[in-house]
């Protein structure tokens, strides 16, 4: 199988896992528990139809979006995920320069392998910076001064991780970083040869948005407990209003699942929310982020950005995600299966794809502008 064999999620999905050691596989594509989210992630949409309409007099498409204080030519993003040079050695500049060319916004996460500092001199994309609560005080403040340092226009918090969620393949495989793997994970990584070759002999894996703080030789705080250990369970919205007043600019909390953290987000100040439950990768059982998103978008859609994330796997997703209200739909394993399958070829190829799926939606929905679309083109079963 070949990248040019790949024509959708699935296609990069099943390359990805030819290309992969299982562990790492398993790693991107897993979720919590019985993984019941993270298919019903997915599964939501299809409880809804599109409703299109004919003669509309169709001719230029236009996809631009406004969100967050950036002009975006796509309405999708590139969100914020973790450790991507271990799934392809371009990692976080491979993702950045698609995201660039495609005009469209891109996340570093603060357990990212490129710094923050490099994405931004180096591409031109809107940047965002996704971080944790830490236990440690002064290391938020120094994260966010930081950022503003290197002119990184929107702040997002990650909410709904004060904790690890129970992802039992990694148990299973033992992944871990340092990698700690049983016989069946060492197995996996032997069959895949040229993953290895890649990882050893391009530049050493390195969280530098953390590398004063984690311990990557396995010391008193390798990734497995940097949230258990590192991170503040007892976070609340009085310590996220004196963030969100220190930044002083583009600050978004992503994880909200509920209208009255919305209105909450809206009362200290956000400017932008993310409905998410993180892929299916934290609380099992929770709901779906799309069948939520009506109910927030009411409750708030006119006083903050509402952006959607989890189980966007095709064009027609992010049609009904928008016509529901979201600003911009965020797109996670996609890219990474993608990145996994063949680094930036693979990223752009599956933007590429997605963009010309929106493209092809709109028109036979009849509308030439994102701003068309709205919930009375759709109809749920």
């Amino acid at each position: 199988m070949r990248l040019s064999h790949c024509h959708n999620f699935h296609d990069f999905r099943t390359l990805a896992r030819k290309r992969l050691p299982g562990p790492i596989f398993n790693y991107i594509d897993g979720g919590a528990d019985d993984e019941v989210t993270l298919r019903r992630n997915s599964e939501a949409f299809n409880q809804c139809d599109l409703v299109p309409r004919v003669l509309t007099g169709v001719k230029d498409i236009d996809l631009r979006v406004e969100v967050m204080g950036q002009t975006l030519e796509l309405p999708i993003y590139c969100s914020p995920t973790a450790l991507q040079r271990l799934f392809h050695h371009q990692g976080e500049r491979a993702v950045a320069a698609s995201a660039a060319k495609l005009g469209t916004m891109f996340g570093v996460s603060s357990l990212g392998t490129v710094s923050m500092e490099e994405i931004a001199k180096q591409y031109d994309t809107p940047q965002i910076y996704q971080f944790y609560f830490h236990k440690d005080r002064g290391l938020n403040r120094a994260m966010m001064e930081r950022a503003k340092a290197s002119k990184i226009e929107v702040m997002m918090l990650t909410v709904d991780s004060i904790t690890g969620g129970n992802r039992e393949r990694d148990l299973r495989t033992g992944f871990s970083i340092p990698f700690k793997l049983n016989l069946s994970g060492l197995w996996q990584f032997a069959t895949k040869p040229m993953w290895g070759i890649n990882y050893l002999t391009h530049e050493k894996f390195s969280l530098p948005q953390l590398d004063e703080h984690v311990d990557m030789g396995g010391g008193a705080s390798s990734i497995g407990d940097y949230f258990t250990n590192m991170l503040d369970p007892s976070m609340n919205w009085d310590d996220v209003a004196e963030m969100v007043k220190f930044w002083d600019g583009q600050f978004c909390l992503k994880g909200i699942m509920s209208v009255e953290d919305a209105l909450k987000a809206v009362d200290i100040g956000c400017t932008g929310i993310v409905i998410s439950n993180h892929g299916g990768r934290q609380l099992d059982g929770s709901r779906s982020s799309f069948d939520h998103l009506a109910e927030i978008v009411e409750a708030v859609g006119d006083k903050i950005d509402v952006m959607f994330d989890s189980g966007v796997q095709r064009g027609t997703h992010v049609l009904k995600a928008l016509s529901l209200g979201a600003k911009a739909v965020g797109v996670g394993r996609l890219y990474l299966y993608a990145l996994a399958a063949a680094g930036q070829g693979g990223v752009e190829r599956a933007l590429q794809l997605m963009k010309a799926e929106i493209e092809r939606d709109m028109r036979l929905m009849g509308c030439s502008s994102v701003a068309e679309l709205s919930k009375h083109n759709l109809r749920f079963r």
